[in-house]
């Protein structure tokens, strides 16, 4: 078939991407024998809640390059591609969808929500699969993971039965970050920090005067702490009591003498609720203080709160004020207090700390192993500052809440006893009882009594599955894949879910599996608009990069994400940039169809002699070779994909074929020929991995010996 007219991308990536699956060389085990080393990235897995976006896109840009650059180097290449069932997100996303068509979640049996989750999630999992396609992604689809594949699950309850057999995981009454409109906890990295102006209310409490700007909540504070190196209040001794007129009437409170207090703050004095504040929470557990709820779960004051009670708490703070001030407990009102407050960050809805039983896992035991391989450069961060990040956080690691209370994810696999038995004694006398949690998939049996145990209602924190995601896929492909692939290459993420992800990874994987999950971690930054912004739906700004595949080309796109883009820093994406690569792929195309026209009747089996400047022409070419394999080898993509731009362009178009066209007639013609080809191959097969599906075509279309049947499987040139 000769090359002709403009490249039309729409016409032929979808057949290209065939060619390729038909190939069957997107599985290892269907290479030529002669790829023997093997190269892994396990694929982040996308949330199947939705479409892939411009982030998503550069993930299978990134990866994809990574795969077919050593693929082409000769390597056994798996990239295991995966899709995520994203628990509380997907979770989130389908309750606005109940809201668009006026349901609740809340209205609906457990089964019936899942369900309807579990098809939602389907639909959107078969629709990426075919938007990664789209993208050009290399990956073994044969392999494919989910995360709720039975298998998947299968390994996750193993690994938590190891944690908790190794008493590494515990079930806990602890203060947790708690969502009142989506009715679950979130562990720290779900919220967000996000500054405030409120006023601040100062209090008399009998002869102290406390600050705060939540007044609901102190119906129940009966506990004054101070420094116990404040002299202002050197009067008073830890455990004094002393009666005070407060909201609802009287009551006793109890001097608390704590260094947790911050002297400069407010009268260097206050009332602690420990129910709903982590630090009030703590000096409670180190003084063995009670801890009331004044809040409940969706945010209303309890019977508690007296005349309150029922209220939501931002309807009932000035009315509470108001009643404070008629008995002339409000010394003054501070009016635009500005402070830091934790919210859902999928909702901003403010977080309400709240006391309830949780599962959670021990996590400085896990880090440590973590921090010691990280510390060895067992496994190498691009960029480097990334590693100080990871390990300040894993040193200053806090246990990890495992539990969420919905429906869409994981079921805990734990059981309670109710009611406790009696502890009995054996024929030894030793005495015996019931473990009142039992980690198994199926309902255990009470050994003592014949009371029935209680299945868990909450699931696993998503993270706690795709935490396991590099071992746990490649255990349960059927095959001997973990045996060959472990621990990966390369972990391909971004840099926003180091915490979120990546250091859960390690920890997990080394606690399981004994070794590191991977060797290397490429982090990228995010995609903004064209103007530097976040995009967002709420903006309107959120840039679909099928729209810009349909408009360009696929190959325009992923050479546009990656020209510039130095990994951890933020790409705006410009499509007039993206455009300004569509132009770039015309001109691979014309600059190939003018060789293939002009090198038609090349037959000479032998290499010709070459003039001093072809052999030039040439050399340059090898060192240009030379310069983008070294940069592929230290995952400079960004400066490699531009070297080869500028050569393609300035030197072979704009240098050597315009020269070639005045001398083509001459008798030196097939050298001429010969120069022009070889320089085509090498630049399609430098050029490939970045725009595939253009060289692909282009080279499908070459007469050249020892071709392959793709070009995804020729020899780099190095």
């Amino acid at each position: 078939m000769e090359i002709g007219g403009q490249y039309d991308a729409k016409k032929v990536e979808d057949e290209i991407y065939k060619l390729w699956e038909d190939s069957g060389f997107f599985n290892p085990d269907k290479l030529p024998k002669t790829h023997k080393k093997p190269f892994t990235i396990i694929m982040p897995p996308a949330n199947a809640n939705g479409n892939l976006h411009a982030g998503h896109a550069l993930v299978m840009t990134i990866e994809d390059i990574m795969t077919r650059y050593k693929r082409m180097r000769g390597f056994k290449t798996l990239w295991l591609p995966g899709l995520d069932h994203a628990g509380f997100e997907t979770q989130v996303v389908y309750e606005k969808k109940l809201e668009k068509e006026g349901r609740s979640r809340f209205q609906m049996e457990p089964k019936q929500l899942y369900d309807e989750i579990l098809q939602f999630t389907l639909e959107n999992k078969k629709n990426i699969e075919g938007q990664m396609k789209k993208m050009g992604a290399s990956c073994d689809w044969s392999r494919e993971k989910f995360t709720l594949d039975k298998d998947i699950v299968e390994v996750v309850y193993k690994t938590f039965k190891k944690l908790y057999k190794d008493d590494l995981v515990y079930r806990g009454t602890k203060i947790i970050n708690w969502c009142a409109k989506h009715q679950t906890s979130l562990s720290d990295l779900e919220t967000e920090d996000i500054p405030k102006i409120n006023k601040l209310y100062y209090l008399k409490y009998g002869p102290f005067v406390i600050a705060t700007v939540r007044p609901e909540t102190k119906f129940g504070d009966k506990y004054v702490v101070m420094h116990p190196k404040d002299v202002r209040y050197a009067n008073y001794k830890d455990g004094q009591k002393i009666e005070l007129e407060w909201i609802n009437g009287w009551v006793e409170a109890t001097v608390v003498k704590d260094e947790a207090i911050d002297m400069d703050f407010g009268t260097g004095v206050m009332t602690i609720t420990p129910w709903h504040d982590a630090i009030d929470f703590n000096i409670a557990e180190k003084h063995n203080l009670e801890k009331q709820q004044i809040i409940d779960f969706y945010g209303k004051l309890l019977p508690i709160a007296g005349d309150f009670a029922g209220m939501k708490i931002t309807e009932a703070r000035d009315k509470i004020i108001e009643k404070l001030q008629t008995k002339g407990l409000v010394e003054k009102i501070e009016e635009n207090y500005k402070h830091i407050v934790k919210a859902c960050y999928k909702c901003q809805t403010l977080i309400e700390p709240q006391i309830k039983d949780q599962w959670f896992l021990k996590m400085k035991p896990l880090a440590e192993p973590a921090i010691k391989s990280i510390e060895k450069g067992e496994i190498k961060f691009i960029p480097a500052h990334y590693k100080k990040i990871i390990l300040y956080w894993l040193k200053n690691i806090i246990d990890w809440p495992l539990s969420r209370q919905i429906v869409w994810g994981i079921p805990i696999p734990a059981w309670y006893h109710e009611p406790k038995c009696i502890p009995i004694k054996d024929k030894e006398g030793d005495v015996k009882k019931c473990k009142h949690i039992i980690v198994s998939k199926t309902e255990p049996k009470c050994e003592f009594c014949s009371a029935r145990f209680i299945k868990d209602n909450d699931t696993f924190d998503t993270w706690f599955s795709s935490g396991q995601w590099p071992f746990i896929t490649l255990q349960t492909t059927g095959k001997n894949d973990f045996k060959n692939y472990y621990p990966t290459d390369v972990m391909e993420t971004a840099g926003e879910i180091i915490f979120f992800w990546v250091a859960r990874m390690i920890m997990l994987g080394i606690y399981t599996t004994k070794k590191i999950p991977f060797k290397n971690v490429y982090l990228h930054g995010l995609v903004l608009d064209s103007k530097g912004q976040k995009m967002s739906k709420s903006k309107g700004n959120v840039i679909n990069p099928l729209e810009i595949i349909d408009e360009y080309g696929t190959d325009s796109l992923r050479i546009g994400l990656v020209i510039g883009n130095t990994p951890g820093t933020s790409l705006a994406l410009d499509q007039n940039r993206i455009k300004g690569y569509k132009n770039f792929a015309n001109k691979i195309w014309n600059a190939s169809k003018f060789v293939l026209i002009n090198t038609k009747d090349y037959k000479t089996s032998k290499k010709p002699v070459l003039s001093l400047k072809q052999k030039k022409y040439l050399k340059d070419l090898e060192k240009l070779n030379k310069e983008v394999t070294k940069l592929m080898d230290d995952f400079k993509f960004y400066v490699a994909a531009e070297k080869i731009y500028h050569y393609f362009w300035h030197t072979f178009c704009d240098k050597i074929i315009e020269e070639s066209k005045t001398d083509l007639n001459s008798k030196n013609k097939e050298s001429i020929q010969y120069v022009l080809l070889e320089i085509l191959l090498n630049s399609l097969k430098l050029l490939h991995p970045f725009m595939p599906f253009i060289t692909e075509e282009i080279y499908q279309q070459l007469s050249i010996k020892n071709k392959q049947k793709c070009l995804m499987i020729e020899n780099w040139p190095s």
